[in-house]
């Protein structure tokens, strides 16, 4: 692949001291950050509840508590620190585009520095490599739909903010020039990968390598950016104790989690084939196109093994895109919403700028593969963001006491209406869900996904508030900590109490609950209250009370509301 930041580019105006593409992005992350002082609803989409595992996580931190060393956790700390530094300065934001945006703080300058030594050379290769960024790092929508209304994508926030990373550290292995640049960004993106979500650190480690065999990264500053690396995480375990936490927290989530990986590979593979099929024909058709210099670069490998030589054949265009595209199969096969590929863009840029060399049908073949592999994801993107936009001026807000701004969302009346008549059916009807429950059924083949789901379960949080609040009146009693046997535990934050440590946030008993030890037993023991949920029941409430049952047995059972019952110490 040839340096396409070889040959500069003419520039025109006044750089003014900075330039045009740093700006753009100073002047997006910030319109993106002035939106969170603002009241703001969006629609409500399938998953939303995962939303509020941030402020779970948030109001521990807040309490002294540590990701992993005193909560179990499905993703990499990174993330929680980021929402509750940010959580207490937008004290209105809305819940998913807090969680979306937070990356920037992460993302935007080490992105920065890239444009900035890429625009020195191509300004329409920085702008180029921006506006795919800022076009989905402003969106929370998902690549693959899991409803067919119109709303924000409330889940897979970990995911995304991966994708954004590996974005990143991609623009600068293929158009970074400045050596303190590069060694900067990529002990920066891979340091946030590992503690975001370690399967987007493997794959981040995966083009890293690459770009050593490339001769985009030499072995010499390989070494520098594992230095800086373990530095970064060793004064992160000397101050919290949290890395060794983490990995510990790793291996067990590697363990819980160890299906076939052939399988889930065939799986993503499927699921995104339209992406994978287009940037594999473009694969091939490079190899088409390149195939004499290919062979000419293998002669003279095997004539005179150098590193040199090499570098100069693995540095091509459809080699770096087959890496990345196995680079995000990988990632992808551990994922329930993202934003697939993303980070494939600034490979085929290069491949687009490099293809300029060839000519006629396999130009115009390779152009049109090029556009096969990345627009479709920005064109989802935008249709989704748009019908999400439209649909909000006709749909009608939750305003539900108690709910601080886990209750800014919106949708169609008649799913608003049917979120309340659903909560009342669970109450009058509740045999009928046990029975889901006791068959490991939900009520629904695609229960969490559907919207009147999560309003519904909006409406029994709210009730579950004011109940607990009207039985600490009545009782002259105050619950200081709170546990709820549910995938996500709001109360402590909505109520500015606590939760114990040692429990789990993101509690799902198939795939984020290890077996409770004997210390967390204890913390559970010590809990003042823990709410069993009703509206409904579910297999996966009656698994989590299950896990806990020694300790929980014991307890008294009290009926805090129709959708609550309580769990008290005698």
């Amino acid at each position: 692949m040839s340096d396409i930041t070889s040959q500069p580019e003419r520039l025109t105006g006044s750089r003014l001291g900075f330039t045009l593409p740093t700006l753009l992005l100073g002047l997006a992350t910030a319109l993106l950050f002035t939106l969170l002082t603002f009241p703001i609803t969006v629609p409500i989409g399938p998953f939303y509840w995962d939303t509020f595992i941030y402020f779970d996580a948030a109001n521990r931190l807040h309490d002294g508590q540590m990701p992993s060393v005193d909560f179990f956790a499905p993703a990499g700390p990174l993330g929680y620190w980021l929402f509750a530094f940010l959580n207490g300065i937008f004290k209105q934001a809305q819940p998913a585009l807090l969680a979306q945006y937070m990356i920037l703080l992460i993302a935007a300058p080490l992105l920065a520095a890239v444009l900035a030594d890429v625009d020195q050379r191509s300004r329409t290769a920085a702008l180029a490599l921006l506006l795919p960024f800022l076009l989905f790092v402003a969106l929370p929508i998902n690549g693959t739909p899991y409803s067919s209304y119109p709303g924000i994508d409330g889940f897979g926030y970990y995911n995304r903010q991966s994708i954004h990373l590996l974005y990143v550290l991609t623009a600068a292995l293929l158009f970074a020039t400045n050596r303190t640049v590069i060694v900067a960004v990529l002990i920066g993106t891979m340091t946030a990968l590992f503690l975001t979500k370690i399967t987007g650190f493997v794959s981040g480690g995966l083009l890293c390598a690459f770009a050593v065999l490339a001769g985009r990264v030499r072995i010499s500053e390989g070494f520098v950016i594992l230095a800086g690396f373990a530095v970064l995480l060793l004064g992160l375990e000397l101050a919290t104790g949290v890395t060794s936490a983490y990995v510990a927290d790793l291996t067990t989530l590697a363990i819980m989690n160890d299906g076939v990986l052939l399988q889930r590979f065939l799986q993503a593979g499927s699921l995104h084939f339209g992406i994978c099929a287009s940037a594999a024909l473009l694969c091939l058709a490079l190899f088409y196109a390149e195939r004499k210099d290919l062979l000419a670069g293998m002669r003279d490998l095997v004539r005179e093994t150098s590193l040199a030589r090499l570098n100069a054949l693995c540095d091509r265009g459809p080699i770096w895109l087959g890496i990345a595209l196995f680079a995000g199969l990988f990632f992808e096969t551990q994922n329930t919403g993202s934003q697939p590929f993303v980070f494939i863009w600034p490979v085929v840029l290069a491949i687009i700028v490099d293809i300029r060399r060839q000519k006629g049908k396999i130009r115009l073949i390779c152009l049109t593969l090029a556009a096969a592999t990345t627009l479709p994801s920005a064109v989802s993107t935008i249709h989704n963001a748009a019908r999400a936009a439209v649909g909000q001026l006709q749909y009608v807000s939750m305003d539900l006491p108690y709910m601080k701004t886990l209750d800014q969302v919106s949708q169609r009346q008649e799913i608003v209406e049917r979120s309340a008549t659903v909560l009342d059916l669970y109450k009058r009807y509740p045999d009928t869900f046990q029975g889901y429950a006791d068959r490991k059924l939900l009520p629904s083949f695609t229960f969490y996904t559907e919207q009147d789901t999560q309003l519904t379960w909006l409406r029994a949080v709210s009730e579950g508030v004011a109940a607990i609040k009207a039985y600490e009146t009545a009782n002259d009693v105050r619950f200081e900590t709170i546990f709820s046997l549910n995938f996500t535990n709001p109360f402590p934050y909505l109520m500015d109490r606590s939760a114990p440590k040692g429990l789990p946030i993101g509690a799902d008993p198939t795939r984020t609950v290890p077996e409770p030890s004997d210390a967390v037993l204890a913390e559970l023991e010590a809990t003042d209250l823990v709410l069993y949920p009703k509206c409904p029941v579910t297999s996966a409430n009656d698994e989590l009370y299950a896990f806990y049952e020694p300790v929980l047995s014991v307890r008294q059972r009290i009926a805090i509301s129709p959708c609550w019952d309580g769990l008290i110490k005698e």
